[in-house]
């Protein structure tokens, strides 16, 4: 055999057993009477992964859609490996609450190492069985009612300062208008620093604090961390000797040294105590032996969950009030002119109901994946029992779930009083299994009061002082961004706001 022959063998026969190794188990789920999803090499059932032409939300609408009716479970790849997207409501709602202890942890668990990723590692999100349970149980407590309503004062004042902010942001302003996102990033930063930690970002200034840049560069370089998942699951031993870090050694450090600084000025100034976040965990340090990295790590749970995600809530609800000016001045109406107490505030039930439907057209998770801890049976509606065993993966459409005309009428239409509870409320939607922006259950979000406290404030005062619109650089539609993990308008929100 001549050399070019012997090295085109060589690479046909190299490319074939990629081949037969991306592709061999892909009658994984038929060999078990479940449908399978059309799958392909390398990308598996979700090939926006790995093209990014559009967010990988619609892959698995597509396959919701094409199953929903037929099948309550459909075998799906994730590269190559099987998993299984739950399209039952009523499993979707035994998975989260009533057989919960079968499906205990969160698939992201997996990818994250926390010595490398000490921040994210020790996340409650992250973090899996008795783990998950210890460190939920010391979360908890440092978000309570009586917590969040102490430092509902602060909220207050910096939702006064952002009104100025925006105004004058808005008088600066070209005919492009202003980018909601940025103004809603500058306040969930300024916001959650106060309230936890008890400093200013400076977020509403010319010059802010270096955390503001750093939370944008936290989450906007989260592509190699998400590529790391993708090769992970492609060869899973990876994870035994390799992994990446979401927060890099550079924002690390800076989290751990900005801690260092709020705990010192904390205790050298004990006359100016208040009873928030960081004071809680500062006795939690004492009662537990906490050490300063173990401290660091609880204590930025508070700030990383309620940064990005309650500014997406934030612009996307402002966004809606734009689109929809009658519900606006319906809300406007309900807000009136007086100062709120918290008590007040949380009984402002068109607001809550705004921010509920903005979070079921645009919840932040697309979709959640649940790994099951316990063997358990389903039975699929063509009576196929299928037994999951401990290791495998569930996917839950959370995006189609919401959009599911079975379930919610007009589905694509911003209709708040959907969500009152006149018409059964949040209560009515969860209990079905398809309203899951925070999830749902024993895993359930901690931080729901805190993050709805700290919207509802915000709007109160954005409502009250503008009439919001629409620029004509946001797009119409609601296509999602092609390329973020998170559920956010594509092109961006850009809106114009008007002094009243």
């Amino acid at each position: 055999m001549c050399p070019i022959c012997l090295v085109l063998f060589l690479i046909a026969g190299f490319l074939a057993l990629i081949y037969v190794f991306l592709t061999w188990n892909f009658d994984y789920w038929r060999k078990r009477g479940i449908p399978t999803a059309s799958s392909w090499p390398l990308v598996g059932s979700f090939p926006s992964v790995f093209t990014k032409k559009r967010n990988l939300a619609y892959d698995i609408d597509e396959i919701y859609q094409e199953y929903k009716e037929t099948d309550k479970l459909v075998g799906v790849f994730t590269t190559r490996l099987p998993q299984l997207l739950v399209t039952c409501p009523e499993y979707i709602h035994k998975i989260y609450t009533t057989d919960f202890r079968c499906f205990h942890d969160n698939e992201r668990g997996k990818f994250v190492d926390k010595k490398v990723d000490k921040i994210l590692g020790n996340n409650p999100f992250v973090l899996r069985g008795e783990e998950w349970k210890e460190r939920r149980g010391e979360i908890t407590p440092g978000l309570t009612p009586n917590r969040v309503k102490v430092v509902y004062p602060v909220s207050q004042s910096v939702c006064k300062k952002f009104v100025d902010y925006i105004k004058r942001q808005q008088r600066m302003s070209t005919s492009q208008g202003l980018n909601a996102m940025d103004l809603s990033l500058c306040y969930t930063t300024e916001v959650v620093s106060d309230c936890v930690l008890g400093i200013s970002a400076q977020s509403f200034t010319d010059n802010p604090t270096p955390l503001v840049g750093m939370i944008k560069r936290v989450f906007n370089s989260s592509f190699g961390f998400m590529f790391y998942s993708i090769v992970a699951n492609i060869w899973p031993p990876i994870r035994k000797f390799y992994s990446v870090a979401l927060f890099t050694k550079e924002a690390e450090d800076f989290f751990y040294d900005l801690m260092r600084r709020c705990i010192n000025l904390r205790r050298e100034n004990p006359d100016q105590q208040r009873d928030d976040f960081l004071n809680y965990m500062l006795q939690l340090q004492e009662k537990k032996g906490l050490d300063a990295p173990e401290l660091t790590a609880h204590t930025m749970t508070f700030l990383t969950d309620g940064f990005e995600t309650t500014a997406l809530v934030l612009s996307h609800t402002l966004l809606l009030l734009a689109r929809n000016p009658e519900e606006q001045q319906k809300l406007r109406e309900e807000i009136g002119n007086k100062e709120l107490s918290f008590e007040q505030l949380s009984e402002l039930s068109y607001l809550e109901a705004c921010i509920h439907e903005t979070l079921r057209l645009f919840s932040p998770q697309i979709a959640s994946r649940k790994i099951v801890t316990e063997p358990y049976e389903f039975v699929n509606k063509n009576g196929v029992t299928l037994q999951v065993q401990p290791g495998d993966v569930l996917i839950i459409p959370v995006n189609a779930l919401h959009h599911d005309p079975q379930y919610y009428e007009n589905p694509h239409a911003f209709r708040p009083e959907r969500f009152l509870e006149v018409n059964g409320g949040v209560k009515k939607y969860r209990e079905q299994g398809v309203f899951l922006p925070f999830g749902d259950g024993p895993r359930i979000c901690p931080g729901i009061r805190f993050a709805m406290t700290q919207l509802k404030a915000a709007l109160v005062e954005i409502v009250r002082n503008f009439d919001i619109k629409v620029n004509p650089k946001t797009r119409s539609d609601d296509r999602l961004d092609d390329t973020f993990f998170m559920a956010t308008l594509k092109g961006g929100i850009w809106l114009d706001f008007k002094e009243r």
